[in-house]
């Protein structure tokens, strides 16, 4: 996988020369920092004395000498017929911005791209699984309002129930209720729901299925709450693993 430097610099115009860029005092740091990254045995005692020494007019610094002394796993030089100095992806990229600033440009507006687009995709994955948990939450006020709703009951206990009900769900997902969200958050919009994460909403659709079905059954509250940890930390596992 690795890129020849030697075919970029053929294809740029002007005297560009890889024994230069090596020697840059930028350049030795960014290898040290990737080979720090993708390479355990990486020789830091030499790493020090190099990166000492870079920059100076004095100093040169061939693609050889850099890997026989750090023990380099990021860039390599070959000779032969297909021979030249070839490089890890990350450190010929590296090398492009050094030859061409119109690279550094390219790379950045690619990047913002791709994260517009991650982005716009984790988007609708949400609004999926919040639109799945509103469906279920109709499906979870159907059995409250079945099993749990005496008749002539006024409006204001009915709200009761059915906020007392959702809190459950609440306290089992995010440890707090609705109430303590809102006096913690008084200036975000919405609801606690509205800020759950994917994985969130996906537990919270699983829970409100099952409350309906526990409704049904008549199980008492603390019974559905333990039920609820158990499920929640069960699907959270598994989400991990």
């Amino acid at each position: 996988n690795f890129i020849s430097l030697t075919d970029m610099l053929k294809a740029k115009d002007g005297d560009f020369f890889i024994s230069d860029w090596l020697r840059n005092r930028n350049t030795i740091e960014y290898l040290g920092i990737w080979e720090s990254i993708y390479n355990p045995s990486f020789n830091y005692g030499e790493f020090a004395i190099i990166k000492s020494q870079a920059g100076l007019n004095s100093y040169k610094l061939s693609v050889k000498d850099w890997v026989e002394k750090t023990n380099s796993i990021g860039i390599k030089a070959t000779t032969g017929r297909y021979g030249g100095t070839f490089a890890h992806p990350d450190i010929a990229f590296e090398f492009g911005i050094w030859i061409s600033p119109e690279i550094k440009i390219y790379l950045i507006k690619e990047f913002q791209s791709l994260k517009d687009d991650e982005n716009n995709r984790l988007k609708i994955e949400w609004n999926i699984q919040r639109t799945l948990a509103k469906v279920n939450y109709h499906i979870h006020t159907d059995a409250i309002k079945a099993n749990l709703i005496p008749k002539f009951l006024d409006k204001s206990k009915i709200n009761f129930i059915y906020a007392n009900e959702a809190d459950l769900l609440n306290l089992a997902l995010f440890g707090i209720t609705a109430k303590q969200w809102r006096d913690e958050n008084p200036n975000t919009d919405g609801n606690i729901r509205d800020t759950a994460t994917i994985e969130q909403l996906v537990v919270l659709s699983n829970l409100e299925s099952l409350n309906s079905v526990y409704i049904h059954q008549g199980q008492s509250q603390s019974e559905l709450y333990r039920a609820f940890q158990k499920t929640y930390l069960k699907i959270k596992s598994k989400r991990k693993t």
